[in-house]
């Protein structure tokens, strides 16, 4: 098996291993390892800057079209440079030109405040500790296939039933392997790798009789994680019209650390 989620083919290109691929398609990608490379070339066109808003806290993510497990360009560029504020706009596009993800991503400097100890403090208490965990069945709509939600992700599962269960869920998940090979995944990169199970971990519809699609992901951050598990705490929200929310706060070991949400399609198969 890959011992990472994708190689690098040249300064521009990547290769999807089969770490990549999603739960419905062999030939396409799961969206966490899509978004994690969208945050690697973000993560390296704001530090080229020399700006100090190098640390990212949104990243918004459109997925225009199937991500194939086939050759990729990356294209990178920072088209708001500034001192306290950034924002890198990332494209992935096919071997014929077309592009299939458009994504940006927000950085703001970090610079120490003086705050004020009596302010309003929300207490932001994690799952439970994913030592607690129960042994849950793996989701495997195609069979031993190899998939990124299963092969390179290890999960606990706190809270609900795990991805074979309907309604809200409390998930811990850690990445297996790099996302790029001989590199340490960044903590932007575990966690919006871990963001995109957000739809997977709470639906509310039987999966063998509905469709979610999800064209987009956003994660918004109020700090970077800590450590390499990555909590969640999701919840799937559906009206009568075919649209919905997956939605998800975020943790490390240490607390909250920030929010995602995807809008859904929804429509029986």
């Amino acid at each position: 098996m890959d011992d990472a989620l994708f190689t690098v083919l040249d300064d521009d290109r990547v290769l999807p291993t089969e770490l990549s691929r999603g739960p419905w398609a062999a030939g396409a990608l799961h969206g966490g390892p899509v978004a994690a490379i969208v945050a690697r070339a973000a993560e390296a066109a704001l530090a080229a800057t020399g700006s100090p808003a190098v640390h990212a806290d949104r990243l918004t993510l459109d997925l225009e079209r199937p991500v194939p497990l086939a050759p990729l360009e990356v294209r990178a560029a920072v088209v708001r440079p500034g001192r306290k504020v950034q924002v890198a706009e990332v494209s992935l596009h096919g071997e014929d030109g077309r592009r299939l993800v458009r994504a940006t991503v927000l950085a703001i400097r970090r610079q120490a405040v003086d705050l004020p100890g009596d302010r309003f403090a929300p207490v932001d208490a994690p799952p439970p500790d994913r030592r607690s965990a129960a042994d849950v069945p793996m989701w495997q709509p195609m069979g031993e296939v190899v998939a990124f939600h299963k092969d390179a992700v290890q999960h606990r599962f706190v809270g609900g039933g795990g991805m074979l269960s309907l309604g809200p869920s409390q998930d811990w998940m850690r990445l297996r392997v790099p996302v790029v090979a001989g590199e340490e995944p960044s903590p932007l990169q575990r966690v919006v790798a871990a963001a995109d199970f957000v739809n997977g971990l709470s639906g509310v519809l039987p999966f063998d009789g509905w469709t979610f699609i999800n064209p987009d992901l956003t994660v918004t951050l109020h700090r970077l994680p800590v450590g390499e598990w990555i909590g969640i705490d999701a919840v799937t929200r559906l009206d009568v019209d075919g649209v919905g929310t997956a939605e998800g706060e975020l943790f490390d070991e240490r607390g909250r650390l920030g929010r995602c949400v995807q809008t859904l399609l929804v429509e029986p198969r």
